[in-house]
Parts: C-alpha cells; sequence; structure tokens
C-alpha cells in the first residue's frame, strides 16, 4: 500500500474543530455539504487532521439531524430552534459521536465537546453542553458508563 492509499490517521481533536465549525456554517447558511467539504480541505491544517473521521462526522451529522436533535432536545430546557448556533453545533457533533463512534470512550466525546464550547461559544456555553451530552451519554452509553 502506498502512503496516499493508506488511510488517514491524523488528529481526531482537529477534525471535531472541523467538525463542528462545518455543522455551524451549513445552521447558518444552509452551505451544501459537498461545498463544506471543499473549503475545509483547502484549510492549512486539514491535512494533519483525521480527513476521514471529519467526513464521517459532517456527513453523520447532516443525515441524521433531526434524529440527533430528538434526543438531546428531550433533554433541553428550551426548544432547539432556541439555542445558541455554537451550542446547537457542538450538540450534534458530540451527539452523533455519542451514537455513532462507539469506539471513541464517551468521556473523551463530552470533554472534546466541552472544550470546542469554551473556544467558540458563550462565557457559560460549555457547561449547557457538558449538562445536556452528560445526560444523553447516560442514556446512549449506559454500559460503558456502568462497567468505569
Amino acid at each position: 500500500m502506498t502512503e496516499a492509499a493508506l488511510p488517514s490517521r491524523g488528529n481526531r481533536k482537529q477534525s471535531r474543530r472541523y467538525a463542528v465549525q462545518a455543522v455551524y456554517q451549513y445552521l447558518i447558511a444552509d452551505t451544501d455539504i459537498g461545498e463544506l467539504a471543499c473549503q475545509f480541505a483547502a484549510q492549512d491544517g486539514y491535512k494533519r487532521s483525521d480527513r476521514a473521521y471529519f467526513q464521517k462526522l459532517v456527513r453523520g451529522v447532516l443525515t441524521e439531524r433531526e434524529q440527533l436533535e430528538a434526543r438531546f432536545g428531550e433533554l433541553l430546557d428550551r426548544p432547539v430552534e432556541q439555542l445558541d448556533s455554537v451550542e446547537h453545533a457542538v450538540l450534534l457533533v458530540g451527539s452523533y459521536e455519542l451514537q455513532s463512534c462507539v469506539e471513541t470512550p464517551y468521556k473523551v466525546v463530552i470533554h472534546e465537546a466541552v472544550e470546542l464550547a469554551k473556544v467558540f461559544g458563550s462565557v457559560e456555553g460549555f457547561r449547557y453542553v457538558n449538562g445536556v451530552l452528560d445526560r444523553l451519554a447516560s442514556k446512549l452509553r449506559a454500559a460503558e458508563i456502568a462497567a468505569s
């Protein structure tokens, strides 16, 4: 297998960051998924990210958005439509990871989501994201939580 044919083994942290930014852009401007992929592929740090994971997150979130919003929506203190756009994007990516990326420990998913909310969100938004994803994890990853 040539180096170009090897699967991407880049930085998942960077992939999550780009995925949150792409989902945010989608929520704000309804940008086409293909256009989003091209825009992020052109960024300097993209080559160091886990490109396959970025694609999985963005495509998964956009494909399963309604289901994800229904799952975390029942845990909110307000309608999904009233969420801050950054918190909404972080919750979508975090919810998708909790639901569909079971190879990633739930603690890592929540930690990464909280860190992204601290970087991009409002002053206290990370606390809200933490609470929602923690409750969602108890539903989606009960066995994993019980085993830890």
